[in-house]
């Protein structure tokens, strides 16, 4: 993974992470998951909780390729009352 980038959806509890791989080995990327940590933040800018989610890697990725995908991420709606937000700060991948 290279490159993540964050932007707002439509909901407070949602979020669109966009992510890119790049296969620097000699052989194709077949699967794969990529897990998300959103981080729940309050109003004053506390951290409340962090909620896990995975998702399939965009695969297969060529050897040498560049590829990226975004996700819309998120969390139960009750998790996020008014006045808090999210953000999607942890991006790890597995693959193979």
């Amino acid at each position: 993974m290279s490159d993540t980038s964050r932007a707002a959806a439509d909901r407070r509890w949602c979020e669109k992470v966009t992510v890119s791989f790049r296969n620097t080995g000699g052989t194709a990327v077949r699967s794969g998951t990529v897990t998300f940590g959103t981080h729940i933040i309050g109003s004053l800018g506390i951290d409340w909780a962090t909620i896990g989610s995975t998702e399939a890697l965009p695969a297969p990725i060529a050897a040498g390729a560049k590829k990226s995908r975004t996700w819309t991420v998120c969390v139960d709606a009750w998790r996020v009352p008014l006045g808090m937000h999210i953000e999607t700060r942890d991006v790890s991948g597995q693959w193979k």
